[in-house]
């Protein structure tokens, strides 16, 4: 059974659109931030995930490669989410799904399309 790369690419993408759009609303709307401003916790938490976006969406594998890594960061965070705060669990844990998403996704669809050498 072979895999086709662009189903993994779309794993990737579903991910990423998961992810962006769970952070905009975990700091919005499901547990708004009481101790800082909600734009400055939006800067901070989806301006990394946005830096290799153009990229991604047009199938760069570099671009594909530098998402993989910036979705680990994302990774740890719901990991230490999940751990630490119980009100937030469950939100920590799809986040832990998405970059998950995103990473093997991505990983692979480099792996499966890269140039063999």
């Amino acid at each position: 059974m072979k895999i086709a790369p662009h189903f993994l690419y779309w794993i990737a993408v579903v991910g990423f659109f998961g992810l962006f759009a769970l952070l905009m609303l975990w700091n919005t709307v499901l547990t708004p931030p009481s101790k800082f401003p909600v734009a400055l916790m939006i800067l901070i938490t989806v301006t990394p995930l946005l830096l290799p976006m153009r990229g991604f969406l047009d199938t760069n594998l570099k671009s594909c490669a530098w998402l993989a890594y910036i979705s680990l960061i994302y990774f740890i965070h719901g990991c230490v989410e999940a751990y630490v705060n119980a009100s937030t669990r469950p939100y920590a844990l799809l986040e832990i799904l998405l970059s998950l998403m995103i990473f093997f996704g991505a990983s692979f669809y480099i792996r499966l399309t890269g140039t063999r050498t």
